[in-house]
């Protein structure tokens, strides 16, 4: 029955067979490759997230990233696993950067990405959900390496930033035959990105920081996440997040020394799966090495 009610709400959240991230706005390379080296150092993050937290068979997603600029290139890696059962699946993908100056303070990236994901599919959790559909029997792939390539843009200042990328453009088949999984054609969806920000003061200890991050794939509604979150003595981050007609939460980040942070986020959905599960927990650590001379701004603000 659990995993029954699974399938149903899936078809919900079709949008989500690409991750989803409640800190994106820390978390760009994910899913947009000319992001790479645009901090200015080496740059390492990890994140944790815990969707729907008391459901059975919920997502979970673990994410590193690290990425770091060489002159006017930026390099950098990805190493995403994420896991709605009866399926998951590892991610590894490369990024490649190059950056031009638009001003004395903006700059204009273009990046690719590339990579493979290894899926695998539980064949035994669809048969104990629908025992009786014969075109289950059929499913005779359990695992494949499917490989990919996207690429985007990132336009940004100390500022602000706006971007747009499509991280996976090749639409895989994901198992043999015209089956549905969770509610999602037997193939990977081409998904479209679009994200903005910026920063201003609120006296000279206070920053603002409004970020929206869009998301489209076909066939499925428009996803909408819109963040305010406020810095406090370049220290601590306190936000709020509200995800189009889905869930809104919290954000949490302080910035323990110029290299370190820690992050956490709280989603809690607003629709009919509230009274099913727990609320979404994510959280997210990040360090950064400066391998130069010169003087790096500290806290980065995107």
């Amino acid at each position: 029955m659990i995993l029954l009610l699974l399938c149903t709400q899936i078809k919900e959240t079709k949008a989500q067979q690409d991750p989803l991230y409640t800190q994106y706005m820390f978390n760009t390379l994910a899913f947009n490759p000319a992001y790479a080296g645009s901090r200015g150092t080496t740059s390492i993050m990890a994140l944790s997230r815990h969707q729907w937290v008391g459901f059975e068979g919920a997502p979970t997603t673990q994410t590193i990233t690290g990425h770091m600029p060489l002159g006017n290139i930026g390099l950098g890696m990805s190493i995403i696993h994420d896991k709605l059962s009866p399926a998951n699946q590892t991610g590894v993908y490369f990024d490649y950067a190059y950056r031009i100056r638009t001003s004395e303070n903006s700059h204009l990236s273009f990046g690719l990405k590339g990579g493979f994901n290894h899926f695998q599919l539980d064949v035994a959790q669809l048969l104990l959900a629908s025992p009786n559909d014969p075109a289950l029997t059929n499913i005779g792939l359990t695992s494949k390496y499917l490989p990919n390539f996207g690429f985007g843009l990132y336009w940004y200042s100390d500022k602000y930033f706006f971007g747009v990328s499509i991280p996976k453009l090749m639409e895989n088949k994901l198992v043999n035959g015209d089956i549905e999984i969770l509610g999602q054609a037997g193939a990977e969806v081409r998904h479209y990105f679009a994200s903005a920000g910026f920063v201003f003061s609120l006296g000279e200890e206070v920053k603002v920081k409004p970020t929206i991050l869009s998301r489209f794939t076909q066939a499925a509604p428009l996803s909408l996440d819109a963040n305010l979150n406020f810095l406090f003595k370049e220290k601590l981050w306190v936000g709020a997040m509200y995800r189009m007609s889905d869930s809104f939460g919290g954000i949490l980040q302080y910035q323990f020394t110029p290299q370190f942070r820690i992050g956490y986020a709280y989603d809690m959905t607003n629709n009919e799966f509230r009274n099913y599960n727990n609320g979404t927990h994510e959280i997210m650590i990040s360090y950064e090495l400066n391998f130069t001379k010169g003087k790096v701004q500290n806290p980065r603000y995107f």
